[in-house]
């Protein structure tokens, strides 16, 4: 009969980690919010008057350290886990860009226009991107075969530089854009219309953060849609190219597709 005490010990579970997304959330979303609110939960407390002295100057600085706190977690996701993909690397010059903006100091129009510049610079980029040879949606699909084998990559690699392929990449990378400008433009509106304080005032960080709160769900649900009929227009050119069991996202199955069709080249 075994002892007791000489039985190993079991492993300990391990601890849950908390998604991704979460910290996203909380530091791109809900923490800046708190800095802004004059009236933290009800509790009466702000940090513009609590940390900050109040006034102009305290909503100013408030406001700017919600501006700049998701800069700081998205550089700092970037140098923690030292991902230097040309995805992260774009997602941190934007970063980068709104954190700048966040020293220019305008309300109404001009505010509007600020707040959804991210978007605009985004969406102009990817429509010159996509005159040349290297549209910036190849950028992101190039990104989804990094962990697959030498081989895979190099289908996937050959597949894009074709030339059916890449109309495909030029007509998704367009889309993309579209629908990014397009976002961009109803957040414009919707600050226009809601954000109408002066700049400096309570009210103003009040109205900010309110519309990030409102626009954050339409904004990712419209840019996911762009998103998706970009796939789907680059899925659609693979699959007219290579057959319908060749797919961009299953790395394996567009190898085989291409071999069957004597397209791999060594």
């Amino acid at each position: 009969m075994t002892d007791p005490a000489s039985a190993p010990a079991p492993a300990p579970k391990a601890r849950a980690r908390v998604p991704k997304t979460v910290w996203d959330l909380v530091f791109t979303l809900l923490i800046p919010i708190l800095i802004l609110s004059p009236n933290i939960l009800g509790s009466g407390i702000s940090v513009a008057d609590t940390v900050f002295g109040g006034g102009t100057a305290g909503n100013i600085r408030s406001y700017l350290l919600a501006a700049l706190i998701p800069v700081a977690y998205v550089l700092w996701d970037l140098l923690v886990n030292r991902n230097v993909s040309p995805v992260a690397l774009i997602g941190g010059v934007g970063a980068i860009f709104s954190g700048a903006l966040a020293f220019w100091y305008v309300d109404g129009f001009w505010y509007a226009i600020k707040d959804s510049a991210r978007s605009y610079l985004t969406g102009i980029l990817f429509l010159i991107s996509a005159a040349t040879s290297v549209p910036l949606f190849r950028v992101f699909l190039d990104a989804t075969s990094i962990g697959e084998s030498p081989e895979h990559r190099a289908a996937t690699a050959q597949a894009m530089r074709d030339p059916a392929v890449h109309k495909g990449l030029v007509l998704g990378t367009v889309v993309f854009a579209v629908f990014d400008l397009i976002g961009g433009v109803i957040n414009s509106i919707v600050n226009y219309g809601r954000v109408v304080a002066k700049f400096g005032s309570d009210a103003f960080n009040a109205q900010v953060a309110e519309v990030n709160a409102l626009m954050r769900a339409p904004s990712l649900a419209l840019s996911l849609v762009g998103v998706f009929a970009a796939v789907w227009l680059v899925q659609r050119a693979v699959k007219a190219r290579y057959g319908e069991g060749a797919n961009l996202f299953e790395p394996a199955k567009l190898t085989q597709a291409m071999r069957e069709k004597g397209e791999l080249r060594a």
